[in-house]
C-alpha cells in the first residue's frame, strides 16, 4: 500500500510540473540553465517513476531512480526556502520552508524502502 501512495503522489506532482509549471520553474535556482526544460524534465520523470513502481518488474529500478530525483531536485527545495519564495497562491510562514526540507528526506527514505522491499519480495520463494 505504501508504495502504491508513494506511486500516486509522485505522479500527481509530475503531472503539476506539466499543468501549473510557473511554481516550479520559480524555484529552480538560478544557477541552472533552462529552468523550464528542468521542471519538464523532472516532471517527465516523476510520472515515469512512479508509474514504474506499479509494475513488479520495474519496481526496484524505479524506486531507486526516485532516490536519485529526490536527492536532484532538492536544490530547488533548499532555493525555496533560502529566498522564501511563496507557492502559487498561497501565504507560508517562513518555518514552513525549512519545515518542507525534512520531507524531501522522508521522500527519499520511503523511496529506499520501497526498493529494498521490492528486492526481499523478489527473492523469497514463491
Amino acid at each position: 500500500m505504501a508504495r502504491v501512495v508513494l506511486a500516486l503522489f509522485v505522479v500527481a506532482v509530475g503531472v503539476l510540473h506539466f499543468a501549473r509549471p510557473e511554481g516550479f520553474v520559480r524555484i529552480v535556482p538560478a544557477a541552472l540553465p533552462f529552468p523550464l526544460a528542468l521542471v519538464y524534465l523532472s516532471g517527465f520523470f516523476e510520472i515515469a517513476l512512479g508509474l514504474g513502481l506499479l509494475w513488479p518488474r520495474s519496481r526496484r529500478v524505479a524506486a531507486w531512480g526516485l532516490v536519485a530525483l529526490f536527492v536532484a531536485v532538492f536544490p530547488a527545495n533548499v532555493n525555496m526556502a533560502v529566498n522564501h519564495i511563496q507557492p502559487e497562491g498561497a501565504t507560508l510562514p517562513e518555518w514552513a520552508f525549512w519545515a518542507r526540507l525534512p520531507l524531501q528526506i522522508a521522500l527519499v527514505a520511503w523511496a529506499v524502502w520501497v526498493g529494498k522491499r521490492q528486492a526481499a519480495v523478489v527473492r523469497s520463494p514463491a
